[in-house]
């Protein structure tokens, strides 16, 4: 019977360095060669996951940008993008309340040129998208065609303005680091495993889900079965069936070979 098995990225698939461990790399071609499918499922937007590292691997399929887009061997088969109303929603807030944004798409990512110095993802997606990187400043935003957005919260923010303004549309993520994250009211990575599990009829038994911070909480409640990373949150590893090791502790490695997986 095939299963289903879904990662998270940052601190789960890939350590802080973004690297995936080569333990993770024998781990995933063994449960494919097992003949089950191995999906990235994360909170970034499409156009933010593209990585050598996930090319050489192979994976499955993709659940991105908190559920709200869902792709299977290359093809997409979902995707829930912002209305134009909710795009200019969040632009007027943001300058109001002095918030640089960043809207993330499949295909690209619009941001501001400014507020976001020193912070080392945004460096990353500047360097790495280029020209999938467009400025703000540079676009109308009826080009832009966003499944989520993401901020950085600064002293001058009004945080408060921002949440009242949005918070009927929106669901927002607090990472504690200043970095907030906000998707389509209702959406999460579980609901688009959800979706992915209807369309293809997989029983919910047959899912997995690996994943370590405060955005995996929805799909480890949701799956069969639910695993922790060893270096995942407190609030994480409460929620999972099942911990396993450090992400530098071949951590993967040694949850798929708990289940039998590999």
């Amino acid at each position: 019977m095939t299963k289903y098995v879904f990662f998270d990225i940052d601190g789960t698939l890939w350590d802080e360095n973004m690297v995936v461990p080569e333990s993770t790399k024998v781990a995933i071609k063994k449960l494919q060669e097992n003949g089950h499918k191995a999906f990235v499922c994360t909170g970034r937007a499409m156009g933010n996951v593209n990585d050598p590292q996930f090319d050489a691997i192979g994976f499955d399929g993709f659940v991105a940008a908190c559920g709200n887009h869902v792709e299977m061997d290359g093809k997409i088969l979902l995707e829930n993008n912002m209305t134009y109303e909710q795009v200019k929603a969040i632009y007027d807030v943001s300058r109001k309340a002095r918030l640089p944004i960043i809207y993330e798409g499949t295909n690209y990512q619009w941001l501001d040129r400014e507020g976001f110095d020193g912070d080392g993802y945004i460096s990353y997606i500047v360097e790495n998208l280029k020209d999938a990187a467009v400025f703000l400043d540079e676009c109308e935003l009826s080009e832009i065609q966003a499944n989520k957005f993401s901020a950085l919260i600064n002293e001058n923010t009004d945080y408060k303005l921002v949440v009242e303004t949005l918070d009927n549309m929106f669901d927002f993520m607090d990472h504690g680091d200043g970095i907030i994250e906000a998707v389509l009211k209702g959406t999460s990575k579980a609901t688009g495993i959800a979706w992915l599990c209807n369309h293809l009829g997989i029983a919910i038994e047959d899912t997995y889900a690996i994943g370590d911070s405060i955005n995996d909480l929805e799909m480890l409640e949701f799956v069969g079965h639910s695993i922790a990373m060893g270096n995942a949150s407190p609030t994480a590893k409460e929620k999972a069936e099942y911990e396993t090791a450090h992400i530098h502790e071949d951590g993967i490695y040694k949850a798929l070979e708990h289940y039998h997986l590999i």
